[in-house]
């Protein structure tokens, strides 16, 4: 295999990437990893001050949109003008999310539908209007993220490990119907990976992060651009026969004794 040949397996040159929660944290580590690639990345979230300082710190590979995906009725919407601003979306990566650390008991049922609001029901939204759009093209890979919370038991964050559950359902699903179309649907299950949410998490809580770091055969906290790099290769050519997987990025965490 010649060099060309091997550096077209991996690039995203021509493609177009819709990152959601892409200003900060995991969404911003896939977005520089995916501009490095060579794709567009169009940066959504609700915060625009964050946004337009990731999209400056990315350069001119990167556009910020404005958008909320809890509010379901916008998908469409939002899905068109990030075509508008940045051309035919080939890549959609789900990873605007919320976390909510709670005893089961103590959780209410507004604070658990809050977090599936944003974890499951848009995603999903947003996934239906792109998918329609790709399944059309016959092309595009969806990403979710997903969490070592859907593999594994962890305590206190009940409604977020159900969210991410969901995502396994949504992953297998979709890339059984999709896939006659020619659109990939697959997610990453990040392990612990250093981030404002991690920090939100481990605040006050030295030996839950002591059995973390305990438990991971690598010994550390990722950093966001492991899992923009494993984001890159399922979204590039080379990962173009995997569909319907999920992709733990965890240090070995899932392994961990």
């Amino acid at each position: 295999m010649n060099n060309e040949k091997l550096k077209s397996a991996f690039t995203l040159t021509g493609q177009t990437a819709l990152i959601t929660g892409g200003g900060t944290g995991l969404g911003l580590g896939m977005a520089r990893c995916f501009a490095a690639a060579g794709a567009k990345v169009v940066l959504v979230g609700r915060r625009k001050a964050e946004l337009n300082k990731a999209a400056a710190d990315i350069g001119t590979a990167a556009v910020p949109l404005v958008g909320d995906v809890t509010r379901l009725e916008t998908a469409p919407q939002l899905i068109a003008e990030a075509e508008k601003l940045a051309g035919p979306l080939t890549i959609l990566v789900n990873n605007a999310g919320v976390h909510l650390k709670k005893p089961a008991i103590e959780t209410a049922d507004a604070e658990f539908a809050a977090v599936l609001q944003t974890h499951v029901f848009g995603a999903f939204a947003l996934t239906r209007e792109a998918g329609r759009r790709m399944v059309e093209r016959r092309q595009g890979c969806v990403l979710f993220t997903a969490s070592m919370s859907a593999m594994m038991g962890i305590p206190l964050i009940v409604a977020y490990s159900t969210a991410k559950a969901a995502y396994l359902g949504l992953v297998r699903a979709l890339a059984a119907e999709w896939g006659p179309h020619s659109v990939r649907v697959n997610a990453i299950a990040p392990g612990w990976i250093a981030s404002d949410m991690l920090d939100q998490a481990m605040r006050g809580d030295p030996a839950r992060k002591a059995k973390i770091v305990g438990r991971t055969p690598m010994a550390r906290f990722g950093e966001p651009e492991d899992v923009g790099w494993a984001a890159v290769y399922l979204a590039s050519p080379a990962a173009k026969f995997i569909t319907g997987v999920v992709l733990p990025v965890d240090g070995g965490a899932a392994i961990g004794f």
